[in-house]
């Protein structure tokens, strides 16, 4: 491997930490925004908050995080590399004004969709109270997007700083005005809600605004340019819908599980369902749409902290190695971002396991939202973290199918693994002992089963990257896990049998289970702790994973 593939790929791994470190900061922000929306209760308007807040993240999912970013800097880094800096500006303009386009067209036509709905289906007052929220926060959609393509080009170019720190202007705002401003409107619930998403397409405008005054500083036109068409755009265009369904699979599919959320919660004046010519009664109560989104919101803090940073960080790097045809670089970097997402993935899926509930207690347990809410919440998590691993490692192997720009292979997974999700909600859900935790239980076994049938299909594409070493680095996270599960577990017994309060057990068992997973790890000489300490970065720089057979 050469010196300057060397130096390249440490530059863009060392950039992972400074992303999981931003990312951290954003995280937190967003987890006080839940909390000041959770205190508003868990009950069918705020349910109607989460739903509306919902759509334009559904475009964000599809379009920002997945489709467009995904076809995006494959396409910009090869241009980059191949033709040089002044083609890929003018790729990025031309991407930037027909997306503007496209992105209001659809937005016209979400608005005229949900204005039709509630003309031709008027119902009760949740149903108007869901349509004009969704009708103030749908804006959102166009300025979101565009920001992760403006973002997407500036990891391109190696800086990942602002793309991190974005959401904390959103938070900001949703803050401010649920704690700052929706109280002075008064008492009424609704009112509060409309403030609260008033706040999100301001805060998408100002986001906006910061990602294009980057770019243009570093040399990037930000004018939106629609002709003439650059020869990028084609391709990028041929990698977009396919990804749509790829990369969002994960990502969709919590808005889906919204939907039927709102559909099965037994709410006064519709407290049954028809099926098959029999009248059920609904399974779901007014908190489960609250509960069902506080879980995700936690199970999704770390994944985004470690996982997402990862993926967002190597994809660019494996798009260099995959345009280069560098093979070799490619299977040595996706053996390492594997390790590492497996490594963060235990851990992080079995601290939350063991603490969901003090966890759940401690930050929402507040205002209108009750001790019993928190308890169904913290079920919900546990059933989401048991494919924390799964959800870890997808990030890593969907990005190198897209880096090697063959998105139709996860797509055709994905489309098999929605219809089985929506499968294994419909069944499940109606177990009495589990209910809303089916979404979780559904989530967790659709996501190990893809990231299994990604991890064979991408050894027959790029040939063996490592799987012994992969599979022993995971017998020694779980090792870590295991010994992280039980100091915890035992540490929380004893402070809850004394009486110490729920901040107390989080503060005391969330370092003591580290200091068992590091010290474990250090014991059973996992490399991956160096990775993430930075301790035994040069030794694994040089250390070249052997190929051996899946």
């Amino acid at each position: 491997m050469s010196e300057h593939a060397h130096r390249e790929r440490e530059h863009f791994f060392g950039a992972a930490k400074l992303v999981a470190a931003l990312t951290m900061l954003s995280r937190v922000a967003g987890l006080v925004r839940d909390m000041a929306i959770s205190s508003l209760g868990a009950n069918r308007s705020t349910a109607a908050f989460i739903l509306a807040f919902q759509v334009p993240n559904l475009f964000r999912r599809l379009f920002g995080e997945g489709a467009l970013s995904g076809s995006f800097v494959p396409v910009f880094t090869d241009t980059h590399e191949q033709q040089g800096a002044e083609p890929a500006s003018r790729l990025f303009a031309n991407a930037l004004g027909l997306m503007s386009v496209v992105l209001l067209g659809l937005m016209l036509l979400s608005y005229a969709a949900l204005w039709t709905w509630r003309s031709v289906w008027p119902g009760e007052w949740d149903r108007h109270l869901l349509v004009g929220l969704a009708s103030v926060t749908l804006p959102f959609m166009v300025t979101i997007c565009l920001l992760a393509l403006g973002a997407a080009a500036l990891n391109c170019r190696g800086h990942f700083a602002y793309a991190a720190l974005a959401p904390i202007l959103l938070n900001v705002f949703i803050i401010a005005a649920a704690w700052g401003v929706a109280p002075r409107v008064g008492e009424d619930l609704h009112e509060k809600l409309y403030v609260i998403s008033a706040a999100i397409p301001i805060a998408g405008v100002v986001q906006l605004a910061g990602v294009l005054w980057l770019l243009h500083r570093g040399g990037v036109s930000v004018r939106p340019r629609l002709r003439p068409i650059e020869p990028g755009i084609g391709a990028m265009a041929r990698l977009m819908a396919p990804m749509m369904i790829g990369l969002g699979f994960l990502q969709i599919s919590p808005f889906f599980d919204m939907i039927i959320i709102w559909a099965l919660t037994a709410v006064q004046h519709s407290p049954t369902i028809t099926l098959l010519g029999h009248e059920l009664a609904k399974p779901l109560s007014e908190a489960a749409q609250m509960q069902v989104y506080d879980a995700q919101r936690l199970y999704q803090l770390p994944m985004g902290v470690l996982a997402i940073s990862l993926g967002v960080v190597i994809f660019p790097l494996l798009s260099r190695y995959a345009a280069r045809g560098d093979m070799d670089s490619l299977r040595h970097s996706l053996n390492r971002a594997v390790r590492l997402a497996l490594f963060e993935g235990l851990a992080t899926g079995t601290g939350l396991l063991v603490l969901a509930g003090p966890i759940m207690k401690l930050l929402f347990v507040r205002g209108r939202f009750t001790v019993a809410d928190a308890e169904g919440a913290a079920f919900i998590l546990q059933m989401y973290v048991l494919g924390m691993w799964a959800y870890c490692s997808f990030q890593i192997l969907s990005r190198a199918f897209f880096a090697l720009k063959e998105p139709k292979t996860p797509l055709k997974v994905a489309c098999a693994l929605v219809v089985l999700n929506v499968v294994l909600v419909a069944v499940l859900i109606w177990v009495p002992w589990l209910k809303a935790g089916a979404f979780g239980l559904a989530t967790s076994l659709t996501a190990s089963i893809n990231v299994a049938i990604l991890a064979v299909l991408l050894r027959r594409r790029v040939g063996c990257f490592g799987a012994r070493q992969i599979a022993v680095s995971a017998l020694r996270s779980l090792a870590a896990s295991a010994v992280l599960a039980g100091a915890v577990h035992a540490l929380r017994w004893h402070l809850e049998r004394s009486g110490a309060a729920d901040w107390m057990v989080v503060a005391a068992c969330v370092p003591a289970g580290a200091g068992a997973f590091v010290a474990t790890a250090w014991l059973l000489r996992a490399p991956e702790l160096g990775e993430l300490l930075g301790a035994a970065r040069r030794k694994l720089a040089g250390n070249k994973p052997s190929e051996e057979n899946v």
